[in-house]
């Protein structure tokens, strides 16, 4: 398997506040990884700098040939490489409360990616087909269940094709029946050769639907391992407050 990501030594701040002291963390292609520790322990800050969202102060983000760097993140203009490799799908879906579902999925390749409407617009069909929400594609997003959103944000994550899929809480609005749906989603896009990480506090999707475990904890990788492995079986502090909070 080839590498999605690879992030070494990354620094953040938010103000004068380290969020990440020195984070290193590497992603295959075909592989589900949770991104996982306490609010506050920086797994949106990792996803987002790793997307071009927010800038870091020291490190370093690979994502297929493509460098990121510390400093002001870089302006659109050079971004267009990485937004055809990596789509976001934030926790609470982002979608333009004035497009339609189908409008919500083509604009980024249209208007970032210079894509032409019909070629945009096939591809987006073919994804909200695949995804089960065809028959929603002229819906706008308050229109739209919990379930449905959430696989129109991922719908559009895709777009572009990108070998790597960063989601942010993608469970927190989910039941336990479309969550297990969602993993089994997931599980085949991984299947096609993209690489996943999911920054989540859900145990149980992270122990049923993912294949390995980051922790982090105050800035810093604390344990990693095999899904199971490192949450039946944790060894790190960090690990076990972790699960004693999704307990309470």
């Amino acid at each position: 398997m080839s590498s999605a990501l690879s992030v070494r030594g990354l620094h953040a701040q938010r103000g004068t506040v380290a969020v990440l002291r020195g984070v290193d963390l590497d992603l295959a292609t075909g592989e589900i990884c949770a991104l996982m520790g306490v609010s506050g322990a920086g797994k949106s800050t990792v996803l987002r700098a790793a997307a071009a969202l927010q800038p870091f102060s020291a490190g370093s983000i690979a994502i297929d040939g493509v460098q990121l760097r510390p400093g002001p993140v870089p302006p659109e203009s050079r971004l267009k490489d990485l937004r055809s490799k990596v789509g976001m799908v934030f926790q609470a879906h982002s979608l333009f409360e004035h497009l339609c579902v189908l409008d919500n999925v083509t604009l980024a390749p249209i208007h970032a990616l210079g894509w032409p409407k019909e070629k945009a617009e096939e591809i987006a069909s073919q994804l909200l087909a695949s995804l089960g929400v065809a028959a929603r594609s002229g819906a706008f997003p308050r229109e739209l269940s919990g379930g449905e959103a959430q696989r129109v944000a991922i719908a559009r994550a895709l777009a572009p094709n990108p070998m790597l899929l960063l989601m942010d809480e993608p469970t927190s609005a989910l039941d336990p029946a479309r969550r297990s749906a969602l993993g089994e989603v997931l599980r085949g896009l991984a299947q096609q050769g993209r690489g996943l990480l999911i920054a989540t506090h859900d145990i149980d999707f992270a122990k049923a639907h993912t294949d390995r475990v980051v922790v982090l904890a105050q800035g810093v990788l604390a344990e990693q391992g095999k899904s199971a492995d490192v949450l039946d079986r944790p060894t790190h502090a960090a690990t076990r407050e972790l699960l004693r909070g999704s307990a309470d």
